[in-house]
C-alpha cells in the first residue's frame, strides 16, 4: 500500500532529481492482508478492494480512516491468528490522484490493471483526460 504521507516523502524527493513532466505515479489497485505480530521474512497476501471490503464485512469488522496515511484499514481474527487489511477506497485513491496536480506529474500508472474497482475508474474519470500510452 501506499501511505499518502510516504508518497509525498518519495514525491518531494522525486521532483528534485526528474522533471516533475516525466513522472508517472505508481497507483497501487490492491490491498494487503497481514498476519499479525509480523515477523520478519512473511509476505503479506494481496486483496482486492472489493475483496477487502467483504472481508471486513464477514468479519464484522469496523473500517477505520487513517487520517496521517489517508488510506482504510481493518482488523480481524481468524482462526485465532489476527490479521491487518489495508487497502484504499475512494476516500485514499481521490487523495492520492491529487498529488498529481500538485506536484504537476505527467500522470499515473496503475499496477494489476486487472482487478476491477468501480470508484476508482469513477474518480479517476472525474478528475482527468485518461489517455492509454
Amino acid at each position: 500500500m501506499s501511505p499518502l504521507n510516504e508518497v509525498r516523502r518519495v514525491l518531494d524527493y522525486a521532483v528534485t532529481e526528474i522533471p516533475p513532466e516525466k513522472i508517472l505515479m505508481g497507483m497501487p489497485n490492491y490491498g494487503y492482508d497481514w498476519m499479525l505480530p509480523y515477523a520478519s521474512g512473511t509476505a503479506a497476501r494481496t486483496v482486492g478492494f472489493v475483496e477487502a471490503i467483504e472481508l471486513a464485512q464477514r468479519f464484522g469488522s469496523e473500517i477505520i480512516f487513517d487520517e496521517r496515511s489517508q488510506t482504510p484499514y481493518f482488523n480481524y481474527v481468524e482462526n485465532g491468528v489476527r490479521h491487518v487489511v489495508w487497502f484504499d477506497d475512494p476516500r485514499s485513491i481521490k487523495a492520492k490522484l491529487e498529488l498529481v496536480n500538485e506536484y504537476d506529474l505527467a500522470g499515473v500508472s496503475y499496477w494489476t490493471i486487472n482487478r476491477c474497482y468501480v470508484p476508482n475508474w469513477l474518480i479517476l474519470q472525474d478528475m482527468f483526460d485518461i489517455v492509454k500510452l
